[in-house]
């Protein structure tokens, strides 16, 4: 458990110091919709919040991927007046937000391990979705010439691999336990 904490960290530490010295600053805007605050609010539970966490980042690049086609988003849509560079800053600072919330949970006395290790097993599987469709969005801000935004994506890229080997990295150290099933013979 420690080892993984100190991993998260670590991850965090070299991410930040690569994101201060290459990455020009972007201006502080809330990254999160008032809906997604309040469902993070109410979310209590570990492996939920991460959840809640993980559908606003797949948002972000969705709606990213829809500005670089042309698709204008509808009235009323929640990032309705975000560039695609806005959504990039959100997507790197919610994956922020998620390394953050699992490091608080690790350190949390008593916390339910087994909520942990659903958390981590959600992120592992949705920052290997997410690493494909940053590539394709790091292709288009290319093709496009936009070059802030190409900083963005691969600033994204960065913390996205970080978080996937952090969650890698701490489900091989935190074993499943079993469901109280016994089998007889080999596991399968």
């Amino acid at each position: 458990m420690i080892m993984l904490r100190i991993w998260l960290w670590l991850i965090m530490a070299a991410i930040a110091d690569t994101v201060a010295i290459a990455y020009p600053a972007v201006p502080a805007k809330e990254f999160l919709t008032e809906k997604e605050i309040e469902r993070i609010r109410e979310a209590q539970e570990i492996n939920e919040r991460i959840k809640v966490y993980l559908a606003a980042a797949a948002l972000r690049l969705k709606a990213a991927a829809d500005r670089l086609y042309g698709k204008e988003p509808p009235e009323r849509d929640p990032f309705e007046f975000f560039s695609p560079e806005d959504l990039m800053d959100g997507f790197y600072r919610i994956l922020r937000s998620i390394m953050f919330n699992l490091d608080e949970a690790f350190q949390k006395p008593g916390s339910d391990r087994q909520k942990i290790r659903s958390a981590l097993k959600d992120l592992k599987e949705a920052t290997e979705k997410a690493a494909k469709d940053l590539e394709i969005l790091r292709k288009l801000a290319e093709e496009k010439q936009k070059e802030e935004l190409w900083e963005l994506v691969n600033r994204a890229i960065d913390i996205n691999r970080g978080a996937h080997e952090g969650a890698a990295s701490g489900l091989s150290q935190m074993p499943a336990t079993s469901s109280g099933r016994k089998t007889k013979g080999k596991d399968r």
